[in-house]
């Protein structure tokens, strides 16, 4: 039993060393389309165990126009251009310029909706405990 508990240990450092790490990520440059580019034609293979990342940046645009750019990117690097461009970071106001880095497979995808895209509303999250709050009759005062 110990020698067969061996062999997978072996088996497994070996294959370890023969196939690398390697990342996917989501990659387009400037699209302006009514997409985000987080179809499965936009899914890249990033450079095993030295791209580390995905970096997600959205450019709105003086003109209304959203943008995106996405990539696989060593995380450090990434966190320096995210750095860079926090104080450029204003999401949903014209001439914003937001980078974002993450470390799981395909994690630069799809962005969230969009501010205002359902105003009259209430966020989903917070229903479930609106409607909880009513039932119960556990609202405040000002609320009711």
């Amino acid at each position: 039993m110990q020698s067969l508990v061996l062999l997978a240990c072996l088996c497994g450092c070996a294959l370890s060393s023969v196939w690398p790490l390697q990342m996917q990520c989501y990659h387009c440059e400037d699209s302006a389309l009514d997409t985000d580019c987080s179809s499965p034609k936009f899914i890249a293979n990033c450079t095993a165990n030295i791209q580390n990342a995905c970096q997600r940046e959205v450019i709105y645009g003086r003109d209304g126009v959203i943008t995106y750019r996405k990539q696989c990117a060593t995380y450090s690097t990434c966190l320096i251009a995210e750095a860079g461009y926090q104080s450029f970071c204003n999401p949903g106001h014209r001439g914003s310029i937001c980078i974002s880095c993450c470390q799981t497979p395909l994690c630069n995808g799809p962005h969230p909706p969009r501010p205002n895209s359902s105003p009259h509303h209430a966020p989903l999250s917070h229903t479930p405990l609106v409607l909880l709050a009513v039932a119960t009759g556990t609202l405040p005062p000002l609320l009711l």
